[in-house]
């Protein structure tokens, strides 16, 4: 119903627009047009903030590392670099599991460069999964703030993908917090995170080994 009201008189100004432009196809209409479809993606990614956030009803074994590959196929990753580190296997809505990835990867594509290198670990005592860049990272006193709505530095962006991949985490229960990764770029940890019982116990042989989000195990470029 929201959405319908929301796009209902968008798309009659659209209608109207596209009527004027063939007679006067003027920069100022073309203006227009911009503010338009910036409308219309404000629209899109409030309704996805709205239907991350709703509570889950069902969870199905996830493995980190297809999952991830999966979203690295469908993102314009530019020549931007993928290192996945870890293959691990815990519960959670594929589907939002599979958006959260593909918003913080396109973050780091915007904020680090078209050349950044993200990696893709488990965090060293196997409570979840880090995402990490070697771009320009995000000052200590910031790091809050841009989980909220609206929030960007990025004159094209709408400053929801990062708010959705918050209400993605906490419609899970788990936690997300933002430190600075090994080479000076920011780093996302999700823990709280359910793994199966197998890798529990893989965790517990390997909690003595070190956690680099530097160190290649797979790799995957544009």
């Amino acid at each position: 119903m929201v959405s319908h009201d929301l796009r209902n008189p968008l798309n009659v100004a659209s209608g109207r627009l596209e009527m004027q432009r063939k007679q006067n196809d003027s920069e100022h209409l073309a203006k227009v047009d911009d503010a338009l479809v910036r409308m219309e993606n404000l629209i899109s990614n409030l309704l996805e903030l709205a239907r991350q956030g709703k509570p889950i009803d069902e969870v199905e074994d996830i493995t980190l590392s297809s999952l991830v590959q999966a979203c690295w196929d469908v993102i314009e990753t530019k020549e931007a670099e993928l290192q996945v580190q870890t293959d691990l296997k815990f519960m959670g809505d594929r589907e939002r599991v599979q958006q959260l990835f593909e918003n913080l990867i396109r973050n780091a594509i915007d904020h680090g460069g078209d050349d950044v290198e993200i990696t893709v670990g488990s965090l060293p005592d196997g409570s979840g999964f880090y995402v990490a860049d070697n771009g320009p990272g995000i000052p200590s006193d910031q790091r809050e703030d841009v989980f909220g709505s609206g929030v960007t530095t990025d004159a094209n962006g709408t400053g929801f993908g990062l708010a959705i991949v918050k209400e993605i985490v906490d419609a899970h229960d788990w936690r997300i917090t933002i430190v600075e990764s090994s080479s000076g770029g920011a780093r996302f940890e999700i823990s709280h995170v359910n793994p199966l019982r197998e890798e529990m116990n893989a965790s517990k042989m390997g909690a003595g080994t070190t956690d680099s989000d530097n160190t290649p195990h797979e790799r995957s470029s544009a």
